[in-house]
């Protein structure tokens, strides 16, 4: 089989359907392919939604909830095609989108992964690829220099990149398999950053495609009241990734640099309406001490142990 859809859900009914959708509506005809969705333990009748359907859809159902790696390494494990295509249920593929990442993989041989370029739902092109972090991107961070020096997303070629987001990423699955597929130790954020990363060490290029285009409706984070864990969240992947490859202390010596654009943010905030001091400090907090804080792992636990009692 060529290609394997690979889709994750979490408690976003409507946005799967949505994506489900747009699956059939954008795959080539003729394309040898199969339909997996991995439910993550969702709450709202996800699961059920998807087995109404009148469609071949291969469903792992998950009774607790899991991490993005951990669900996406599961979905790069089951699935039967030369290529995974990773997708988010909150992502809608545009038309065209299938055939130019697997032009784009399939004239490369040296490729094991290629992003597609995102859009807001307003259809505003978002960052979706970067230089790997370390020292370099914390000190443009704290110039704010970040979008220039560290977003590699954007322009109309196909290029090889540092990193790119795992909401429409296609994936040639030997590569996944020879690097032990993602790292389950990152519950969300981070998770695909380590994975490239990773395969590029074992000699593999990762490309961004400007003509794949997919919607990106950021379930995460329109969820308000999740924001908080999701930031503490964000900092411990962060602060995973630097402390497995460049070192614990080196992790530690950039603390500073990556609080500083925060802490003046927040500085900001205090006077400029329309924006939010707290979020700043805390992000702020985090990134000085990753360590700290509850964040969506632990909101999973607590509702497993709910569940399961």
């Amino acid at each position: 089989m060529l290609l394997s859809y690979c889709v994750v859900n979490t408690n976003g009914r409507e946005l799967l359907l949505a994506c489900l959708e747009a699956i059939g509506r954008t795959t080539p005809p003729d394309l040898e392919h199969e339909v997996i969705v991995l439910d993550n333990a969702s709450d709202d009748g996800s699961a059920d939604a998807v087995r109404t359907l009148d469609r071949e859809i291969r469903l792992i159902a998950l009774e607790e909830r899991d991490g993005k790696a951990a669900n996406d390494s599961r979905l790069l494990q089951e699935a039967h095609g030369e290529y995974c295509l990773l997708l988010n249920e909150d992502s809608e593929l545009q038309p065209g989108a299938v055939a130019a990442l697997l032009g784009a993989l399939r004239s490369d041989k040296h490729a094991a992964a290629a992003g597609a370029q995102l859009l807001a739902p307003d259809g505003r092109e978002v960052p979706c690829a970067w230089r790997l972090p370390g020292v370099g991107t914390a000190l443009a961070g704290a110039a704010f220099l970040h979008r220039r020096s560290t977003v590699e997303s954007g322009g109309a070629a196909t290029r090889p990149v540092g990193w790119v987001q795992s909401s429409a990423m296609l994936v040639r699955r030997e590569a996944a398999e020879q690097v032990g597929w993602l790292d389950p130790g990152f519950f969300v954020y981070s998770d695909e950053t380590d994975f490239c990363k990773r395969l590029g060490d074992a000699g593999w290029r990762i490309l961004h495609v400007p003509s794949a285009r997919a919607v990106h409706h950021d379930q995460m984070a329109q969820d308000a009241r999740g924001a908080e864990r999701r930031i503490v969240e964000y900092h411990r992947g962060r602060n995973r990734y630097l402390r497995k490859h460049l070192g614990s202390a080196r992790a530690a010596l950039l603390r500073p640099l990556l609080a500083w654009p925060y802490l003046l943010r927040a500085l900001a905030a205090l006077v400029l309406s329309g924006h939010s001091p707290r979020r700043y400090w805390l992000h702020a907090r985090q990134a000085l001490r990753p360590g700290s804080g509850e964040g969506l792992r632990e909101a999973a636990d607590a509702r497993n142990r709910r569940v399961g009692s």
